[in-house]
């Protein structure tokens, strides 16, 4: 029994024992390419994603315009005050509305197309008016035939009454039948007129020139006169033959604007774009609730690119200053757009939305701006201020105050 315990306890201890002479276990490990394959990706992401902050959104910057001086003429003048507005129509909008009910049963215009005066734009269901029209003439046919027989019958008895072989009485209700015939025929014919213009106004057409801008109803619907507010209201038109641009003046400044004064009106989405203005209206009533008077300024030569209710800024010009004496054309610029570096004097120009640097030969200030001998032909929309990290092609729009 003594000599068991200790056998035991050998075989114990050699269970405890490490066996080194087996191969150790391998390790799973991730392969080199797919660590460097990962890193490379998040690069990229990395990249993308800061180009895209930094190009993909156009970038707001400030813009201002160059302007040219012919021999003879007078220096530009300066802006006196500027606001954000939109682009309206002299006449508002035109709503074509029913004036009478009836099923919308065709369109003969769509959005966006430009009208004549007279064109048809919507025919509703006629059945019902040309049928009561039908009816009416039939009446009027049958109240003549009538008329016809009295007249007849009343010059029978006429000249039966100068021969006294018919009494007055007789002659008298004979000519009475015959003036009701008349009378009758009278009515009906005002009615049959009625009729017709009812029948008419189953084709609504353009009181004028323009381009329709919404259609509010579809084919099926049912088309009714007057009631609530706009429930007649089937076609939306504008006359862009004239165009202006509206905006709100603060009472502060209403003593810098006045009747006549020149403007000038630069759309938001085409920042490159100038079209002179002047003011035509100052709406009588001033808002109490926002201190503002509204004012109006006629553009004189609106093309295609203007649309109704497109943002734009107004700029209020002051005097002009006095003439140049002879000599060449005179190209200016504001201060603040001719910048210099390494590579010598330029300017931002955005065309389209997008900025070209256009080096600068400058010469000498005459006030807030420079002139410029070569680079600029004048019209140009320059960036202005103290933009920075500009680059060619970069996408930009024009910095707004609302």
């Amino acid at each position: 029994m003594a000599a068991e315990a200790p056998r035991n306890l050998r075989d114990e201890l050699q269970a405890l024992r490490i066996d080194r002479s087996s191969p150790p276990a391998k390790q799973t490990r991730r392969p080199t390419w797919l660590w460097i394959g990962a890193g490379a990706l998040a690069l990229v992401l990395c990249v993308g994603i800061g180009a895209w902050l930094l190009l993909g959104g156009p970038r707001k910057v400030e813009i201002d315009f160059a302007s040219r001086i012919e021999a003879g003429g007078s220096a530009p003048a300066a802006p006196v005050l500027s606001g954000s507005g939109y682009v309206v129509t002299a006449d508002k909008y035109i709503s074509i509305g029913t004036r009478i009910p009836g099923r919308i049963e065709k369109f003969f215009v769509d959005e966006a197309d430009r009208v004549k005066v007279g064109d048809p734009l919507v025919q509703l269901d006629d059945r019902d008016y040309r049928a009561a029209l039908e009816s009416m003439k039939a009446r009027l046919a049958v109240v003549r035939a009538n008329a016809q027989l009295h007249r007849i019958d009343a010059d029978r008895k006429r000249k039966l009454r100068a021969e006294n072989y018919a009494s007055q009485s007789e002659l008298d209700a004979a000519e009475t039948l015959l003036r009701v015939d008349q009378a009758q025929a009278a009515q009906i014919d005002a009615e049959i007129a009625q009729a017709q213009v009812n029948l008419d106004y189953t084709v609504l057409r353009a009181p004028t020139d323009g381009v329709i801008l919404a259609k509010l109803k579809e084919v099926g619907e049912m088309a009714v006169p007057g009631g609530f507010a706009g429930s007649g209201e089937l076609i939306r038109m504008a006359n862009l033959t004239e165009l202006r641009a509206e905006v709100d003046v603060s009472e502060a400044d209403l003593a810098r604007v006045k009747l006549g004064q020149k403007a000038q009106v630069v759309p938001d989405a085409y920042p490159d774009k100038l079209y002179h203005a002047s003011v035509v209206k100052l709406y009588p009533q001033v808002n109490r609730q926002k201190g503002t008077l509204k004012v109006e300024v006629a553009i004189a030569n609106p093309d295609d690119a203007l649309l109704p209710d497109m943002s734009v800024r107004i700029h209020f010009l002051g005097a002009d200053q006095s003439p140049r004496a002879g000599g060449p054309g005179l190209v200016l610029a504001p201060k603040s757009a001719a910048r210099s570096d390494a590579n010598g004097s330029f300017a931002w120009v955005v065309t389209d939305g997008r900025l070209r640097r256009q080096a600068l030969r400058t010469g000498a200030n005459q006030g807030e701006q420079v002139v410029v001998i070569e680079g600029l032909s004048g019209g140009e929309a320059l960036v202005v201020g103290d933009a920075t990290d500009l680059a060619d092609g970069q996408r930009v729009k024009p910095a707004s105050d609302r």
